[in-house]
């Protein structure tokens, strides 16, 4: 048997050091190189979007195109989870165009003070229910070059206006999800929206221009996240040959039916 020194502790076994396997590195992905190879990987990204966003709409809570054009004028540089809290009781206060038209701007931008720039946007809302009281009648115009003269409406709202509340494809919404994914997945080079716009529409079928905005707003919002995009359990991963791809892991993507903000 081995005795121990009273006067000398044992010593510690230290553990062996674990072994470091090193990071696999993203697959790459090869780029089309032809015409029908970039239209085909076109037709497969919207494959992908389908299977797993089928049937996403606006999440901007709406009962009318009204609604929906407030609250589409009131979610510039703004949530729509934000937007979705504000528009209730701004919808009780002042439950038709011509009350809105009707209103105070210093009492409307205190309504919607929460959803930011709530000065330009109350005069915004005050200005486009006037527009469409004198111009059209009462009613949200249906088609994109009267729209574009209703104060507060350029493209992108002209566009989820026409979409969503009268299924109308007369463009892609273009928000910052859809600018930022679009050039990710190299569907444009271009940093302008309208620019973007038009490379979508290139491409996209017209009977996809109005879910393909949804889709890839959601994909936004569940995968493709701006300050760390989960590219370890992304469907798209064999499409996309973004330059900073990484390898991670992230929660697998709530249902579409969850509509985020």
């Amino acid at each position: 048997m081995r005795y121990l020194s009273p006067f000398r502790m044992p010593s510690k076994q230290v553990a062996e050091p674990t072994e470091l396997h090193p990071v696999t590195p993203p697959k790459k992905v090869a780029k089309p190189k032809t015409a029908a190879e970039r239209k085909a990987r076109v037709q497969r990204i919207q494959q992908v979007l389908d299977e797993h966003f089928p049937n996403v709409t606006c999440a901007l809570n709406h009962k009318s195109a009204w609604q929906l054009l407030a609250a589409t004028i009131l979610s510039a540089q703004c949530t729509d989870e934000r937007v979705n809290k504000v528009t209730p009781g701004l919808f009780k206060k002042y439950p038709t165009i011509s009350d809105m038209a009707n209103a105070a701007q210093e009492e409307v931008a205190n309504d919607i003070r929460s959803t930011g720039f709530f000065n330009n946007k109350a005069k915004s809302l005050i200005g486009a229910a006037r527009k469409i009281n004198s111009d059209f009648g009462g009613k949200v115009p249906q088609n994109m070059d009267e729209l574009l003269t209703v104060p507060g409406a350029a493209r992108k709202t002209a566009n989820v206006v026409l979409g969503t509340a009268f299924g109308i494809a007369a463009g892609v919404v273009v928000d910052t999800h859809v600018q930022r994914i679009s050039q990710r997945l190299d569907l444009t080079k271009n940093e302008d929206p309208v620019k973007i716009e038009q490379d979508l529409m290139k491409q996209l079928p017209t009977e996809k221009w109005i879910l393909f905005s949804h889709q890839l707003i959601h994909f936004g919002r569940q995968i493709c996240i701006a300050r760390k995009p989960r590219c370890g359990t992304c469907p798209m991963d064999s499409l996309c040959y973004a330059s900073d791809k990484n390898l991670a892991i992230g929660v697998p993507p709530r249902s579409p039916a969850a509509n985020p903000s």
